[in-house]
């Protein structure tokens, strides 16, 4: 079952378009894996999937409901919340306020649940629960993203660029915890640049000036050099 679906979305920046009427839809469960090189209008559908950026024209459902046209906190009501590129925590606040403030929407009484799964998941954030945000390092500051995130409750999870900045070790603890956030039954969106995160995609999409030239099976991008160096500029098919 589709839980997400896009139809012919365009959009951009002022009245300069970015989006060229991409369409695409991921399954309920799978973690989505979004390429390209930088300009190539990753950030932008993310964005406006998230309500950062309005809809110029085509539709955008969620579990079969249309929500094209929602600013940001209702798509977060809906059920989708981004991490965004360059993490943007609030630097004066600490780790747990941060945390808290990801579950502005919500009036279930179980913030303090979700926090506790958060920390199950980075348990760096409840060593440093108490510490300045801004203070943490590069890597801790991407969790803490994630983490602000998940505080929401989505069912679809959209993760602006896991991995920038971080060591090639960090970025694979980063996707090995983004896997057991999908396992543990929220579905992902990923936008990436590291071929690396491949292992964890049930579905690649790849995007090159505002439109899709791929859409397919995680496995079958990483299996193949040739569409890598086609697609993605990759000299070296992925390490098993």
């Amino acid at each position: 079952m589709s839980l997400l679906e896009v139809e012919e979305l365009r959009t951009g920046y002022g009245a300069l378009p970015v989006l060229q009427g991409i369409s695409f839809s991921v399954q309920e469960g799978q973690t989505c894996v979004i390429f390209g090189l930088n300009g190539a209008g990753k950030t932008t559908t993310v964005n406006c999937l998230a309500g950062v950026l309005p809809t110029w024209s085509g539709e955008v459902r969620f579990d079969g409901k249309r929500i094209s046209g929602l600013d940001a906190p209702g798509i977060v009501r809906a059920g989708i919340a981004l991490s965004p590129e360059g993490r943007r925590v609030w630097p004066g606040l600490t780790v747990a306020k941060n945390l808290q403030l990801g579950a502005w929407t919500r009036k279930d009484g179980q913030i303090d649940q979700t926090v506790q799964q958060v920390f199950s998941y980075f348990p760096r954030l409840d060593e440093r629960k108490d510490q300045l945000a801004g203070t943490l390092s590069g890597g801790e500051q991407q969790m803490l993203a994630i983490g602000r995130a998940i505080m929401s409750k989505p069912r679809l999870l959209m993760i602006d660029e896991a991995s920038l900045g971080l060591s090639p070790k960090l970025a694979q603890t980063v996707f090995q915890v983004v896997a057991q956030i999908n396992q543990d039954g929220t579905t992902v969106i990923i936008v990436e640049q590291n071929v690396g995160v491949l292992p964890y995609a049930d579905q690649a999409l790849i995007m090159e000036k505002g439109a899709l030239t791929f859409d397919g099976r995680g496995a079958e991008l990483e299996q193949s050099g040739e569409l890598q160096r086609t697609y993605l500029g990759t000299t070296e098919d992925v390490p098993a």
